[in-house]
């Protein structure tokens, strides 16, 4: 058996979910669970439910003027999103 050097549990994940064809969609996953990092705990704290389906990030917010006021960022937000899992795999941010 050969040896070979050790590698990141992180570089390790990504390789396999690259061979098998989910890539993108582990980073959307991914860029689903950094909403709280985007938008704060303040925001997330009125955040009911998000989902990813397809290339689009739903989120139920419970706050109707906290929904009005991010539906006005909604296009900072998925780029911030982008930015943070390192690929364009959120076209848009939908808030119910």
């Amino acid at each position: 058996m050969k040896r070979t050097e050790p590698a990141l549990l992180k570089d390790i994940i990504e390789k396999a979910f690259t061979q098998a064809g989910e890539s993108d969609n582990f980073l959307r996953q991914r860029a689903a669970y950094l909403w709280i990092e985007v938008v704060g705990s303040g925001v997330n704290r009125y955040t009911t439910r998000r989902f990813v389906s397809g290339d689009k990030l739903h989120v139920y917010i419970s706050s109707a003027s906290l929904k009005n006021e991010l539906s006005f960022h909604r296009d900072s937000i998925a780029k911030r999103l982008n930015e943070l899992v390192g690929k364009d795999v959120i076209s848009e941010v939908i808030i119910h």
